[in-house]
């Protein structure tokens, strides 16, 4: 005899039992946000624009803007973005503020495979309102426009950051904002219903089919509690992209309503960031090619060769008298020397440095002291701009300035009415006081054993400038680690950066300079290298707040 039994119906049929059963069963399905995405009141979906510069009429890759709220929906998004593109190199530029970290991870990872670069900024199209930058109206049918990238304001919080990580190179300008906080896991409750049905044979009951019949929301609950299975995720993940496990912490330090924001430092050093745009460069802009020519739109243009001669061993390079070297000598090739500059009105306000450029020789520590004699005990920033030079005279020019306690920076000083290839010439040099002029980390460069003497500022920073490794030889190991124990640089973590390398001269990321500790500040947008302390006669200000008297410097001091 066979029967079917449910809650409805039962009938004779033969001696297999057929059970039909209604079970309903609480089912929790997990969702991971950063924490406070939950309320979900800000942007929009993230939505992806193709955009070009206006102004450029032929070889425009441009760049992809992505802006809004990640959903679940996003990688999807991105990929038809990607497809849309094809093999094209193309950077793309976040400005976010956060969402679903199971899809920002997924962005990351498609970003990477694809050999992306990526960048925080924002996108304004052409003619579109000031309230809404990105209107449909400027938005072809292809889905492409025209507009511009911009840094002030610009933002990548929460989960962006994760996105963000996956770009083979990621930027960001010292006026955008990169925060992170807690990671939030939602559990949302279901009470699911199904329809099993079970054979009965000899008194033995087994499962042949289960089909769902209703589904009932039960609830919700979440925590900010890193699971097991989320930490996992997470260490993993940033492992992946080569970002420092320290952005954990980072981020567990924020409570769930508020943002951790990561100053341009940390996110060098946590590889967050790989390097950092500069005051004329933009988001959206591709990373340069080692070769790349001068005119080349890219950021992060390579520092120019020094020339072959200079290739000669400067140790062994004969003295030379700054007063002897003529314009004709290229500016690189001429023994470093001591200026003292000032820019501005300095009946008013002005801010003085002291530059230092050139080659390093056997006689520079001399003329450094030279000059700090003259100023007696007034502190004024060096701003350095060398290929380097002799070693031990680098060990004696940085234990100066240590002992002095004066910041040291990289930046290039310019003379008024001189020439393009001579910006220091020597007929706009003062014959006495300071010398007025002009101070830039745009292009500047402090290679080889200049790097020796960057590590002596307390403190010492850097804007958008070129550092490079110094290499010394196995009878130079024991003086040229002493020397970095004496500035407090990790000397291990040196010697093991500099022997990844083959090139004596090979420059490092800003973010490799913060871990190695040859750096630890960023110049803040809106200054150069230098300008932060004011001249002697400087009248009193939110610029100059207090007044340093200090002796006029001969022009025969700064020429010895």
């Amino acid at each position: 005899m066979r029967s079917a039994i449910s809650f409805f119906v039962k009938s004779l049929l033969s001696p297999i039992l057929l059970v039909l059963l209604f079970l309903t069963l609480p089912i929790g399905a997990a969702t991971v946000q950063a924490a406070g995405e939950k309320k979900q009141a800000g942007q929009p979906p993230m939505r992806f624009i193709l955009v070009h510069h206006p102004l450029c009429t032929e070889d425009c890759p441009g760049w992809v803007s992505a802006e809004g709220r990640i959903t679940s929906d996003t990688p999807a998004q991105l990929r038809k973005m990607l497809k849309k593109i094809g093999g094209r190199k193309l950077p793309i530029v976040f400005r976010s503020e956060g969402g679903d970290v199971e899809a920002a991870y997924a962005m990351g990872r498609m970003i990477r495979k694809a050999g992306l670069e990526t960048a925080v900024g924002g996108t304004r199209l052409k003619d579109c309102p000031a309230d809404d930058l990105r209107c449909d109206a400027a938005i072809t049918k292809d889905g492409t426009a025209l507009g511009n990238a911009y840094s002030e304001g610009a933002y990548c919080f929460s989960a962006c950051p994760l996105a963000l990580a996956g770009g083979t190179s990621r930027v960001a300008s010292q006026w955008a904002l990169i925060g992170v906080h807690q990671i939030t896991t939602v559990y949302n409750k279901v009470r699911v219903s199904y329809r099993i049905e079970y054979k009965i044979v000899n008194g033995k009951k087994k499962e042949i089919s289960r089909k769902e019949v209703g589904r009932k929301s039960a609830g919700q609950s979440s925590s900010t509690k890193l699971g097991k299975k989320a930490g996992a995720a997470l260490t993993a993940y940033l492992k992946e992209m080569g970002v420092s496990q320290d952005v954990i912490g980072l981020m567990m330090s924020a409570t769930p309503d508020n943002i951790n924001i990561v100053l341009p430092a940390e996110a060098l050093r946590t590889g967050l960031i790989t390097d950092m745009l500069s005051y004329n460069e933009w988001p959206g802009m591709p990373l340069c090619a080692p070769d790349a020519a001068a005119e080349t739109v890219c950021h992060g243009h390579p520092v120019a060769q020094a020339p072959v001669a200079a290739a000669t061993p400067v140790s062994k390079a004969p003295a030379q008298d700054v007063a002897a070297v003529t314009s004709e000598t290229p500016p690189e090739n001429r023994p470093m020397d001591f200026l003292l500059m000032y820019n501005g009105n300095c009946q008013d306000e002005c801010n003085q440095w002291i530059s230092a450029e050139g080659e390093i020789t056997p006689e520079t520590p001399a003329r450094l002291q030279a000059i700090l004699k003259t100023l007696g005990e007034r502190k004024l920033p060096v701003v350095l701009q060398s290929y380097g030079g002799d070693m031990d005279a680098a060990f004696a020019i940085g234990r100066t300035i240590r002992a002095a306690g004066l910041e040291t920076s990289i930046g290039r000083t310019r003379l008024p009415r001189c020439p393009t290839l001579d910006p220091r010439c020597k007929a706009s040099m003062a014959k006495s006081g300071a010398t007025m002029g002009e101070v830039s980390a745009g292009g500047a460069y402090c290679l080889s054993s200049c790097t020796l003497v960057l590590i002596s500022g307390t403190p010492r920073l850097v804007g958008y400038s070129d550092i490079g490794l110094v290499r010394p030889t196995t009878a130079e190991y024991t003086k040229f680690f002493t020397y970095f124990d004496e500035m407090g640089v990790s000397s291990e973590t040196y010697e093991t950066m500099m022997f990844a390398t083959s090139i004596e001269r090979d420059k490092i990321l800003r973010s490799q300079a913060f871990d190695l500790g040859i750096i630890n500040g960023i110049i803040p947008y809106g200054e150069e290298p230098g300008l932060h302390f004011c001249g002697p006669d400087a009248k009193e200000s939110l610029r100059c707040p207090g007044n340093q008297k200090a002796g006029i410097v001969p022009a025969t001091a700064l020429a010895n």
